[in-house]
């Protein structure tokens, strides 16, 4: 089993990260790795931060871990630190609240599939791409409240969304740095910078020198 999903954190402030390729073995007549997702997050309560960095994949395990998060009883708040691409967006629709990174891109699109056959083959292959379409537009017009006409014209053309983009139209609520909180990105990489520089100080100072010394030395560093 090829996971793309990962826990960390304590059972009360749990992150969840889900990175790369949707489920490259796929879920289709896979009764074990969903189970498995959804038996770890049956595992805690409280918050969810899922971190999501995906091109997207395999559109039943998408539509599985939607449908997993959406039930889950407590907020899932999915923050985009990369791309949430095709079947990675649908998860992303999950988020009690959608933030992304400045840099971040959302990327929606029309179901594809590969198929062979006769005409009767092709012909059901096409209105399994159309109810497909449907399902996940489904999922969009929950969160964003567009028209689906307006979602329908934008997978065709294969929209590509910027943070500023995807707020405007509804699939984020916020960029990720702006308020300074402690789990924002910025914040976030101001804390590791002065972990890493605490870390490099401390072999070097004299004994009789705390920790808290050098943190307050590093704090008048960092003004």
């Amino acid at each position: 089993m090829k996971r793309f999903w990962n826990w960390s954190g304590p059972q009360n402030q749990r992150v969840l990260t889900i990175n790369g390729t949707i489920a490259e073995d796929s879920w289709v007549d896979d009764e074990v790795t969903p189970q498995v997702f959804q038996d770890e997050l049956s595992q805690g309560k409280g918050p969810i931060d899922l971190w999501l960095n995906s091109p997207g994949g395999d559109c039943v395990a998408a539509s599985r871990i939607y449908t997993m998060l959406m039930n889950y009883p407590d907020n899932v708040n999915v923050k985009i630190d990369g791309i949430a691409a095709s079947a990675a967006s649908v998860i992303a629709m999950a988020g009690t609240k959608v933030s992304m990174v400045p840099t971040a891109m959302i990327m929606i699109h029309n179901p594809l599939t590969i198929v062979g056959g006769q005409k009767e083959d092709l012909d059901q292959a096409a209105q399994m791409l159309a109810e497909t379409k449907e399902s996940i537009i489904n999922a969009y017009e929950l969160k964003t409240n567009l028209p689906r006409e307006k979602i329908s014209s934008m997978m065709d053309d294969e929209t590509w969304m910027n943070v500023n983009k995807a707020i405007e139209l509804g699939f984020a609520d916020d960029m990720l740095g702006q308020n300074k909180d402690v789990t924002d990105c910025y914040s976030y990489s101001d804390k590791q910078s002065e972990l890493v520089l605490l870390n490099k100080l401390k072999p070097q100072a004299k004994s009789n020198i705390s920790v808290k010394s050098l943190q307050k030395r590093l704090s008048l560093l960092s003004h």
